[in-house]
């Protein structure tokens, strides 16, 4: 091998997730006619990350009926577990298992991806089947693992309360409808935002905001090729991926289930298949484990498998070490309370 063939493979790789990206033509978040952008920003560096808005413009209202609604068992089918349950908001917005647990203790099949900064994904859920936060909240409710309910049930449910009836008459002007129940729990996600990490504070130019293990572990995120696919505002989030870019990741696992399709489960098309929408890596310290199935325990193992399945290499320790030192610089500030 010649001198510089370690970068030739990660490059290489590189330049096929970019074209990938191109290929899927992905679209930009915000695409109901419920969402508001976030305002512009100041300027900052020139990244291929940019920093989360501090703030985003939001009806206060409905994000308080929506956070009502989020934390409210009565959207169950036995009036047990909430959104929350799944997605605390005290614990990174997932709830740390493997799989998660819906009525009667049944077990989902696949890992519960964070629901912090999910407004700025282009889609939703890992194979990407919802377009926006409100066709999302739709499979959880109806999934008989999960909330096993519907949305007609749940607005018979909410007609009987008498402050729910009131709350929504307010701001919506109307009875409760299936779309305002979605309308406003959608509007309370948008405004999970988690800005103002170190990372963040740097790209805003704070030059001591990065120590230098954490800013040489972001040199190496973009040199290896990560930043190919975990880029933009959400550090990833914004395109599909393959899963086993570089080597099989599926046939080294062994056992594979039908959820580890990917989107070919929803389009039924072959260059579909392994393949999901890339995580952010926002919060991604508090957020273990890790992948569709859950099977990197710590983001040490997630870095190490990313880097031999995705880009084709073995990472040395002390290089891990510097990528996830950088990887928890992305924990970032949800109302003021910084994420531990």
């Amino acid at each position: 091998m010649t001198k510089n063939s370690h970068w030739l493979l990660p490059t290489l790789f590189t330049l096929g997730a970019v074209a990938f990206y191109f290929w899927y033509s992905p679209q930009p978040p915000y695409q109901s006619e419920n969402n508001t952008l976030p305002e512009p920003e100041e300027s900052y560096r020139e990244e291929p990350i940019t920093p989360i808005p501090l703030t985003v413009k939001l009806d206060a209202r409905k994000v308080a009926l929506g956070r009502r609604l989020f934390h409210d068992p009565i959207l169950s089918d036995n009036n047990t577990i909430s959104c929350a349950t799944c997605h605390d908001l005290k614990e990174g917005g997932v709830d740390g298992l493997a799989y998660s647990t819906g009525i009667d203790g049944q077990k989902v099949n696949i890992n519960a991806p964070t629901v912090f900064n999910s407004g700025f994904n282009f889609r939703q859920f890992w194979d990407g089947r919802a377009a926006t936060l409100e066709d999302q909240m739709v499979f959880p409710i109806e999934n008989p693992k999960e909330l096993g309910s519907t949305l007609s049930e749940i607005v018979v449910r909410l007609k009987k309360d008498e402050s729910y009836r009131r709350e929504f008459a307010d701001i919506y002007q109307q009875v409760i409808q299936p779309q305002h129940v979605k309308n406003a729990i959608a509007t309370f996600e948008r405004s999970l935002i988690t800005p103002n990490s170190k990372f963040d504070q740097f790209l805003r130019g704070d030059n001591n905001a990065l120590n230098k293990n954490e800013l040489a572990g972001y040199q190496l995120f973009k040199k290896l090729g990560c930043i190919s696919c975990h880029q933009g505002m959400n550090v990833g989030g914004n395109m599909y991926g393959h899963l086993g870019l570089a080597n099989d990741y599926f046939e080294a696992r062994g056992n594979i289930q039908e959820v580890d399709f990917g989107r070919y489960s929803i389009t039924k098309n072959e260059k579909d298949r392994y393949v999901f929408r890339v995580p952010s890596l926002r919060n991604v310290a508090l957020t273990a484990p890790y992948f569709h199935d859950a099977s990197a325990a710590t983001l040490k193992q997630a870095v190490t498998t990313m880097a031999k399945f995705q880009l084709g290499i073995t990472l040395s320790g002390d290089d891990t070490n510097k990528i996830v030192m950088f990887l928890n610089t992305l924990t970032g500030v949800y109302q003021d309370e910084t994420r531990q």
